[in-house]
């Protein structure tokens, strides 16, 4: 009875102990999830942002500037939002949201300029989250540019004797050529230090070459020398007469340049794009041009007949529609070269050249065959518009068959264009003018009014023949408007 009584006090006191145990662990454990709920707080480590880079926003785009923003810092931002608009190598483009959530951070400001692609622009949150704990996400490392040596002491040079030229071997008046007389007098050089080896003592060209290689580098002038006079400024020598500049001086604004002074000027991003385009125009596309005159006479009178009704249409509206009507008419010009070779195009759509201040920008009438004259007219009355305002979509200027450029209304009588690739012909249009021509009978005169097109074709996709029968089809078109209806 003793030994149980004994057995069950050291149970309950072991089970005390137990449990003194259990509520001392359980306290561990709480406190460690307290701090560990603690340190992984928004309030200790931030809020995980969601990236706003710069995107590509047309295929031939690799950096961007950021024009302006549409949103502020902590303001809500829904899917399809305008978040900034983005000047392309194209065009202002307005950047839409692709996420629900907050603005927390801009990180790159208004006004700044070439932007590369993927750079980190600005930070979002999710809804509900404290935007102002984002988390800025560290710069992307890029790679060290070959960083400039730190400046050691000069080095001592030991000094070179230079030989003394020698002296010419024949008296009398010195002889030289005019290229060696060129040479000397740009680097001021005397004539007479220089070797002669052509006949009867003359200076040739390879003799001042070879002066100018022996004869030491000219020190540079003394910035300035005390003078006891602080009024009279230090003047520098003139140079000796027929010398020129190796550099041409830099000028100082708010003031007139002087002779052979330049000023740099940016370029935008567009004109950056149309220097390159051009560029691998001309040296990769093998060009051939054809010109043909249209008569306007019945494009004219219809315009007059429209007029009266009330419909205002342009000159270039015909053209564009006379140009679509070809195309279909003559599928072999309506196509694009490509890596592949060539590819024939299912729609037909013309782009008009038109400029801005920004530089030639050419948005897209699409399916232009299949639409009238009047639907044409109004289409590019308002891309026209929107490429001044600089306000194309990607989508009104990408993906063009055809190219138009009409500089008639300047007064151009004719002119070539540069293909736009990767199109196979661009269509230059010049003004319409009167002339006095003979009529069919050959026994009276009658007055045309003649315009000048020239197409520009890509030789290796459309050949002279086919460049030929398409201009005739489109001529046909232009003086008899009415079978464009039919077509």
């Amino acid at each position: 009875m003793a030994a149980t009584l004994r057995l069950g006090r050291q149970g309950v006191i072991f089970g005390r102990k137990l449990s003194s145990i259990s509520k001392f662990l359980w306290t561990t454990h709480s406190l460690q999830e307290q701090s560990r709920t603690f340190f992984q707080s928004p309030w200790l480590l931030g809020v995980a942002p969601v990236k706003v880079q710069m995107p590509a926003l047309s295929p031939t785009m690799e950096e961007g500037n950021l024009v302006k923003w549409l949103k502020k810092e902590g303001e809500e931002v829904a899917a399809g939002d305008a978040l900034c608009e983005i000047e392309t190598d194209k065009a202002v483009v307005t950047m839409e949201s692709n996420d629900d959530g907050i603005l927390a951070k801009i990180l790159v400001e208004e006004g700044s300029r070439n932007v590369p692609l993927g750079t980190l622009i600005a930070v979002m949150v999710e809804e509900g989250q404290d935007w102002k704990q984002v988390e800025i996400p560290p710069p992307e490392a890029i790679t060290p540019a070959a960083t400039a040596p730190t400046p050691a002491a000069a080095p001592v040079v030991t000094p070179v004797s230079v030989a003394p030229p020698p002296k010419p071997a024949t008296s009398g008046p010195l002889r030289l050529s005019p290229a060696a007389r060129h040479i000397l007098d740009t680097h001021g050089l005397d004539p007479k230090s220089a070797t002669p080896t052509g006949p009867r003592g003359l200076i040739t060209k390879e003799d001042a070459l070879n002066l100018l290689k022996t004869s030491p580098v000219p020190k540079a002038a003394p910035a300035a020398i005390a003078s006891t006079t602080p009024q009279t400024a230090a003047v520098s020598a003139p140079p000796p007469p027929g010398s020129r500049p190796n550099i041409p001086p830099m000028s100082v604004p708010g003031k007139p340049g002087a002779p052979g002074t330049f000023t740099e000027l940016p370029a935008s991003n567009v004109r950056r794009v149309i220097a390159q385009r051009l560029t691998q125009s001309k040296t990769t596309i093998p060009h051939a041009y054809a010109s043909v005159d249209c008569d306007m006479a019945a494009v004219m009178q219809l315009r007059k007949d429209l007029a009266k009704e009330q419909i205002k249409v342009s000159v270039n509206d015909f053209i564009i529609k006379a140009a679509a009507v070809a195309l279909k008419e003559i599928p072999e010009v309506n196509v694009t070269w490509s890596d592949n070779g060539p590819r024939a195009l299912d729609s037909i759509h013309i782009s008009i050249a038109v400029a801005t201040e920004r530089g030639l920008i050419t948005p897209i009438i699409k399916d232009a065959a299949n639409k009238g004259v009047q639907e044409i007219s109004s289409n590019a009355k308002t891309l026209a518009q929107k490429a001044r305002d600089g306000k194309l979509l990607p989508e009104e200027y990408q993906g063009g068959s055809f190219s138009i450029s009409n500089l008639g209304m300047f007064g151009i009588s004719g002119f070539s264009a540069v293909i736009n690739p990767p199109q196979a012909c661009i269509l230059a249009v010049g003004t319409s003018r009167t002339e006095l021509t003979l009529s069919e009978d050959e026994q009276s005169m009658r007055t045309q009014q003649l315009m000048t097109v020239t197409l520009s074709s890509d030789g290796r996709l459309v050949d002279d023949e086919l460049a030929s029968r398409f201009l005739d089809k489109f001529r046909t078109n232009l003086e008899k408007p009415q079978r464009m209806v039919v077509a």
